[in-house]
């Protein structure tokens, strides 16, 4: 009876275990974020392969799978930083504050772009981090501002230049219907989140394709799933999410590569102030027409701002998975083109894609509605009778 069988299953099992080895190696070099999720997907992969079909061919594909893996995870080693220089915006509070002390600690030359050099965010960055990290007076609004950062990062990085952009401003607004949500609201998300990000972009492309270096933005998985109350910011990160698209495929002639960050829900300073809120309430009571008014009912309207108490409940207070995949973007040989930080956050992205839209509005109404009251009108018994 030949034992070539039985020396072919060792010999696969030998390669299988020496191919593990290297992946498990590659994995060390990997963040946590993209070590976790490659794990489980080879150990869901090798399970079905070895059920599936017969040991020795269940081996065989697994150790070509581990092959294929260890080729995909050699471009998941993240660089040297070596004093990188990164820009980074709205560093005053939530990612890019973290984000600029994170970077900092890790040795990157940080230029936080910050709407109040004076504030206390901007304080608390000089107090906290190294030297290396310089504070820029940069409202992603003001054309002049970008202007005079532009002037300032080509100063202090000289010869070295500017290896990544991260455009992380972004405002939320006031939660509301969007007939209720005032035009000037649509324009002020737009002009944070869009045009800011792209003014900012295109100031210092010119640094980027000198550094042949990354283009990291910050955008929300509201920008690709339709979520009630937020018409404005949504609309804004999907427009940013577009341009992210475009501007990868445009700029690998050059060798930029453009990453999208679309995390889920975290508690930041995104919402703003109370005083802040307070403004677009009134805002949006002062825009709003009579018989807008009558329609929905001020009861509604003003209870549209408890919707963020209720935002703030479902988010997480760990902002590290956000941090990890902006490193990952902005370190890594081969970074991802979208990231999705946060929990079930890939998992909404998926079934909004494949669901058909009637199943998706409803679980949207089910789970992601956070009304506490009807309009006026509807509340009434009779009002589908006033209609018809």
């Amino acid at each position: 009876m030949s034992t070539l069988p039985s020396e072919t299953a060792w010999l696969c099992l030998a390669v299988t275990a020496a191919l593990g080895g290297l992946v498990l190696c590659q994995l060390k070099k990997s963040p946590g974020q993209v070590g976790r999720k490659v794990v489980c997907l080879a150990g869901l992969w090798g399970g079905a392969c070895l059920l599936s079909l017969s040991p020795f061919w269940g081996l065989v594909l697994f150790s070509l799978s581990c092959f294929l893996l260890y080729i995909y995870l050699s471009g998941q080693e993240l660089l040297p930083v070596d004093q990188k220089a990164v820009l980074i915006t709205g560093s005053d509070s939530g990612f890019g504050h973290a984000l600029s002390k994170y970077l900092d600690q890790l040795g990157f030359t940080v230029f936080a772009g910050v709407l109040d050099e004076n504030g206390s965010g901007a304080e608390q960055l000089r107090r906290t981090c190294s030297k290396r990290l310089c504070v820029l007076q940069l409202d992603v609004t003001n054309l002049q501002q970008i202007k005079d950062a532009y002037s300032t990062v080509v100063q202090k990085v000289q010869n070295r230049g500017l290896w990544a952009v991260i455009n992380n401003a972004g405002i939320l607004g006031l939660p509301a219907d969007g007939e209720l949500i005032p035009m000037s609201h649509y324009k002020q998300c737009m002009a944070v989140n869009f045009f800011g990000a792209v003014e900012v972009t295109k100031a210092f492309l010119p640094l980027l394709r000198k550094s042949k270096g990354r283009l990291v933005n910050i955008s929300s998985m509201g920008g690709e799933i339709p979520f009630l109350k937020l018409a404005a910011y949504c609309s804004s990160k999907a427009a940013l999410t577009m341009f992210s698209a475009i501007m990868r495929q445009e700029l690998s002639k050059w060798e930029v590569k453009v990453s999208i960050i679309q995390p889920g829900s975290f508690k930041t300073n995104i919402t703003g102030s109370s005083e802040m809120l307070e403004k677009l309430e009134k805002d949006m009571l002062d825009h709003l027409t009579p018989d807008v008014q009558e329609e929905y009912g001020q009861n509604y309207i003003l209870a549209q701002r408890s919707i963020l108490t209720s935002f703030s409940v479902h988010s997480s207070s760990d902002i590290s998975p956000v941090l990890l995949d902006i490193r990952h973007a902005i370190s890594a040989k081969s970074p991802f083109t979208s990231y999705t930080p946060g929990q079930g956050t890939y998992l909404w992205l998926y079934f909004f894609y494949f669901s058909p839209t009637g199943i998706f509005d409803y679980f949207s109404k089910k789970f992601l509605n956070f009304d506490v009251s009807i309009p006026r009108t509807l509340s009434m018994p009779n009002w589908k009778n006033e209609v018809m």
